[in-house]
């Protein structure tokens, strides 16, 4: 039996969350053996399924089987009339774990859950990039005043370790340029439109398939790749800025005789995302379709494959890819991120 016992809130409980939540389950005894800790989720926050909480621990198990049975949670011994936020404020847990949907033009109301897990000296996890993206540095500062952990693996690439890589074996490296193909759906959509594939019937299996949200708009105008570069910088390059200020543009208006021009040229188009220093030292960030050779390694992620490229004074350039991944990717950037917690 384990010695000690860590307590975790989980804000958001969707297939991120669920997927989370059973791993927890399967790695239980690893996670006793080798850190010798006993994880209880004390509470789950949800906008549509009920709340729980319960300091001894809520029934995991239960919990799962019913949102797959009916929806939503039915245990009422665990159920509670109390908002997230309110969770936040008053749950015994000690860390909690962002999930919660994103807001891509504040980053709220994530941002306030983990000001408040902070304020009360509790770690915070999230794989919502609203808070990276929007208000990264003042989180860090405050997460460094009040002594506990802050982490956000899967904010981008999902669970891939991109920032662990950087601030782990890249020591003293100082990033000067991050560039990268970073959202799903418009390289879904682009690389089915060079197949000769018509629009429409591209949204339509897009959707089926899980790669399409029912309003594509975030994704297709750039928004979404926005928020991810911009959460990029600030973690790798220190760059303090917002989603707002990135020189943006989607690929709404890109063609089929875009498309074929390119492929005229031997190039394909892609969604890519880059920033860097200007020659002030300011790091200017930028999203946009270009054209990109056929030879070239960006030319070759298909479908939800994402790639970045992590440019370096010492090492250079390193890229690092995430071929077409599951939901247990993202749980794993979650669960990483805990177990960091946990040996640190």
């Amino acid at each position: 039996m384990a010695d000690k016992i860590f307590k975790i809130a989980l804000l958001g409980f969707g297939n991120a969350g669920q997927a989370f939540a059973k791993m927890l389950l399967a790695k239980e005894e690893k996670i006793e053996k080798v850190y010798d800790t006993k994880i209880l989720v004390t509470a789950i926050a949800t906008g549509s399924k009920g709340n729980l909480v319960k300091a001894t621990g809520v029934d995991l198990v239960r919990a799962l089987d019913d949102v797959e049975k009916y929806g939503k949670f039915k245990n009422e011994d665990e159920l509670v009339s109390l908002s997230t936020m309110e969770i936040v404020e008053q749950a015994d847990y000690d860390a909690i774990a962002e999930m919660t949907p994103l807001n891509i033009f504040t980053g709220q109301p994530a941002i306030s859950h983990i000001e408040g897990a902070f304020t009360r000296g509790k770690h915070a996890i999230t794989a919502n990039k609203g808070p990276i993206a929007w208000k990264y540095k003042e989180l860090k500062e405050l997460a460094r005043q009040k002594g506990v952990k802050f982490f956000y693996e899967t904010t981008v690439m999902d669970g891939t370790p991109v920032f662990n890589l950087v601030e782990k074996t890249l020591p003293l490296a100082e990033v000067t340029e991050v560039s990268g193909i970073l959202n799903s759906t418009t390289n879904f959509i682009l690389e089915e439109m060079a197949a000769g594939c018509d629009y429409e019937d591209i949204m339509e299996r897009g959707r089926q398939l899980g790669f399409v949200e029912a309003d594509p708009a975030m994704d297709i105008e750039g928004y979404d790749a926005a928020a991810k570069i911009t959460a990029l910088l600030n973690v790798l390059m220190d760059a303090d800025i917002t989603p707002d200020k990135v020189d943006r543009k989607g690929i709404e208006d890109i063609t089929m005789a875009d498309i074929e021009e390119a492929a005229a040229e031997g190039k394909v188009i892609k969604l890519l995302c880059r920033g860097y220093r200007d020659e002030s030292g300011c790091v200017v960030a930028k999203v946009a379709p270009e054209k990109v050779d056929k030879g070239d390694l960006l030319a070759t992620v298909n479908s939800t494959t994402s790639i970045v490229s992590i440019t370096t004074d010492m090492m250079k350039t390193v890229t690092v890819v995430e071929h077409e991944p599951e939901i247990e990717q993202t749980a794993f950037g979650v669960f990483g991120d805990l177990m960091r917690i946990l040996g640190e």
